[in-house]
Order: C-alpha cells, then structure tokens, then sequence
C-alpha cells in the first residue's frame, strides 16, 4: 500500500505536466503576393541560394568579402551575441535538472547554566558544552506541472536561433555593401581615366586656340575659355584620386584593417549584369531571408514568455529532499547507520496577492509579442518591397544605359566633326568647347549608369536573402 502511495506521489508531477500553458506558435498570416510586381521577375529557384564565393567570382572581389566575413568588427559582434545566447540556453536547459547541494557544519555551543538548554544539556548529555556535527546532501526540484520551464527553455531557444539569423543578416549587408563598395571603386577608376583622356584632349584644344590667337584669327576670350575648359576637367583629377583613396579606407575597414590600397587588376566593363536573374517566389522569403527569419523567431520567443508568465500565475510543485550524516559528538559523527538522517518533503505553492505584479507580467508579455508580430510583418513588408525596388532599378537601369551609350557615341561623333570645322574655320572655339563638356560628362554618366546597375544585381542577391552562406 505505501510503495502505491509512493507511485502515485511520483507520477502525480508527469501526469500534470501535460497541463501546459500558452498556445503553441502559429505563423501571423502574412498576404504575400505570388509573384514579385515587375515585368522582368524570373521565377524558378532564387539566387539568394548561391554562394557568395559563387555569385561574385572576381579574385579580388572574393578576396576582400572573404576578409570583411572573417574579420568585419559588426559581424563579429553579432557572433558574440550567439556565444551569449547559447551561455543561456544552457542555463535555461539545466533548470530541468533539481538543485544538489552539500552542506558539512560542525558546531560548539556552552549554553548558561542558569538556562533551560545549559539545564537540559547538563541532565542528558552530561555537559554544558553542546556540539552538533552535521554532513548533508540537499535535493530541490520544481515540477514543471504546467510548462512553464519548457516554455523558458522554448524562449531561450528561440532566442539563441534569433541571434544567428540576425549575424547571418549582418553577413548579407556587408557581403552587399563591400561588393558595392568595390563596383564603386572601379567606376572611380573608370571616371579617373575619361578625366585624364580629356584633360589631354582640351590641352590640344588650347593649344589650336592659342596659335589662332597669335595669328589674329580669335581673341583673348576664346584663350581665356579654353583655358577655364581645361582646369575644369584637371580638376576631376584629384578630386576622383581623393575619393578613390576614401572609397579604398572604407573597403579596408569593412575587412577590418587598417588603410591601405585595394590591388585590382579588373575594369568595371569587365562585369555584366545578367539578362536573367531568379527571384523565386516572395513566400521564398520567409525561409531564406535571415532578417525576416529572425524576426519570426522574436514572435515564437514572444509566444513562449507568453505562456511562461501565465504559468507563474498557477500553483508551483516543489519537492525537496535531505540526508547525511549527524551527531552531537565528533567520535560518533560517522557511526554508520546510526548517524544516518533523511528527510522528504514535498508542497504546493498557489500565488495569492503580489501586488498584481504576476498578472502585469503576463499582460506585459503579450503586449510584446503583438509588438513582435507587427516587427515580422513590417520585415516581410521591407523585404518584398527591396526585392521589387531592386528589380525595378535593374529594369531602368538597363534602358537608361542604352540611351546613354548611344548618347556618347554621338558625342564623341560630334567632337570629332567639331574639331574638323573648328580646325577649318567653319566653326568657332565655343562649339568644340561644348563639345568637350558634353562628353565629358556623357560619359562620366555612363560609368556611372554601369555602376548603379551592378549595385542594383547586388541588392537583388541581398534582398533575396543571399550572401550568408
């Protein structure tokens, strides 16, 4: 009869458990689109899954990305949050476990010899000096009766998943912004070069002017232009050479080194944007972009607090237990067994009145979990809202480049018929001035046009969600 007591003592706790608070997590309902608003959205498996060391193949460009993951202070401070995380996980999973912990205490007491316990010692232990020599092994262990532990533990895993997708998003934007970066710098040198080609072109164009001033054939203004002409597009030079030398620090510092120049061996014409790149479908997102993955992990941690609070409300079932060794003589301390003692003890505890506090964290907590629901919907929003931004820009940026190649072509076409008049007489020095200009700047825009259009494939394969693996 008394070991079915014991059963049904030990079995009462399992049978509980099965009380557990809280609602399992469901996704939020999020009405994503079927397909991407664009006109050149190719659906099929999304470039988000490639590789970065296979989307960017440039030597150099893979070189500095590789650097910038192993070395990049934000992704390494990302990474620390993960080693905090799983430090707690590991806290949280061993609240299954009960407490265990030993006490050894010896003691010596002379009582008064006018007081009940020196008059009591002295009658049955025949002195009035009491000792008490005592070693313990004490057990405390909650019943997780309503799942309040599993859901800690739910919560701190959740958490610990958060802070990795978080660092994988931190990987996406640098592997995005070094690659931009990069792109940039060769547009950089690019423009470097038209400024120094056309610095050569006015310094003829100067030349010619000023032997036809010398033969009377213009005056002091025509010079004096040219001349303006000419420092204007001198002074591109080491406007573009300080930029370059900043655009290369920033790049170093993404890679976390010092300042120094980035060795390229590439020409930005030497990159093309493909005719066709995969963007799966927006539903792809939730899975593979990992800021929006860490935002729904943030609502399932949220979900799990929630029912972790309301469990505080509910009774705790807490068992404890103790045994060892006691005795009021050290010459008896380990008299086995009959020094042996043990106790076990096991009680209900139903939270009454805390000054509402238990009631304010559980409303508290579902007040942060609605927050976190609206954080992922406003991160799926952000999310399909990029990638169309980015596929637009590619749509535009391809027609703009068009019409801007075909605009340098007659430019330079135009200079070269200018230059033939001017040398003639039939045109005067302001026509190939302003030819000049024209360009100039014509083509300064067309790198330029090539750049924002590598920076939009770049933002595509961010916003998809790649760079991370």
């Amino acid at each position: 009869m008394k070991l079915n007591k014991y059963i049904y003592f030990l079995a009462l706790p399992l049978a509980l458990s099965a009380c557990k608070t809280g609602k399992d997590y469901v996704r939020p309902q999020t009405a994503l689109p079927g397909q991407f608003n664009t006109t050149t959205a190719a659906t099929g498996t999304s470039i988000a899954n490639i590789a970065y060391k296979d989307f960017f193949t440039e030597p150099a460009l893979k070189q500095l990305i590789d650097s910038a993951v192993l070395r990049n202070f934000d992704l390494a401070f990302a990474i620390k949050n993960i080693e905090s995380a799983r430090i707690s996980l590991k806290q949280t999973n061993a609240s299954f476990f009960p407490d265990l912990t030993l006490q050894v205490n010896a003691a010596t007491n002379r009582s008064s010899d006018n007081s009940i316990n020196g008059k009591s010692a002295a009658m049955f232990a025949g002195s009035k000096h009491i000792e008490d020599y005592n070693v313990s092994l004490g057990l405390s262990w909650e019943a997780d009766i309503w799942g309040k532990i599993g859901r800690q533990k739910e919560a701190a895993l959740d958490t610990y998943l958060q802070t990795g997708a978080a660092a994988r998003a931190v990987q996406t934007q640098v592997v995005a912004n070094v690659a931009q970066g990069f792109f940039n710098l060769l547009m950089l040198d690019a423009q470097l070069e038209i400024a120094h080609h056309n610095v050569i072109l006015n310094d003829s164009t100067l030349m010619v002017i000023s032997l036809q001033k010398e033969a009377g054939q213009v005056n002091s203004l025509a010079v004096q232009q040219a001349e303006a002409q000419r420092l204007s597009a001198a002074l591109l030079v080491p406007r573009l050479e300080q930029t370059i030398a900043i655009q290369e620090n920033a790049l170093r510092t993404l890679a976390g080194a010092f300042p120094s120049k980035v060795e390229r061996k590439v020409s930005l014409t030497a990159f093309t944007v493909p005719e066709h790149l995969t963007t799966g479908i927006p539903a792809d997102i939730l899975a593979i972009r990992p800021d929006v993955k860490a935002a729904e992990l943030g609502v399932m941690a949220a979900n799990a607090r929630v029912g972790a609070t309301q469990a505080n409300m509910y009774p705790s079932l807490n068992i404890t237990a103790s045994g060892g060794i006691n005795a009021f003589k050290a010459s008896n301390w380990f008299n086995i067994p009959g020094s042996l003692f043990g106790t076990v003890a096991g009680g209900l505890t139903q939270p009454i009145f805390q000054r509402r506090q238990l009631k304010t964290q559980f409303e508290l907590a579902k007040v942060e979990k609605d927050k976190a629901v609206i954080e992922f919907k406003r991160a799926v929003l952000n999310a399909v809202t990029e990638v169309t931004d980015a596929m637009v820009k590619l749509e535009k940026l391809k027609k703009q480049r068009e019409l801007e190649e075909s605009r340098v072509q007659t430019l330079k076409q135009a200079i070269k018929n200018a230059d033939m008049l001017f040398k003639n007489g039939m045109a005067n020095y302001l026509e190939i001035i302003t030819a000049q200009s024209n360009v100039l700047q014509s083509e300064l825009n067309l790198m330029d046009i090539e750049r924002q259009q590598l920076s939009a494939m770049v933002d595509l394969y961010r916003s998809l969600g790649g760079g991370w693996n």
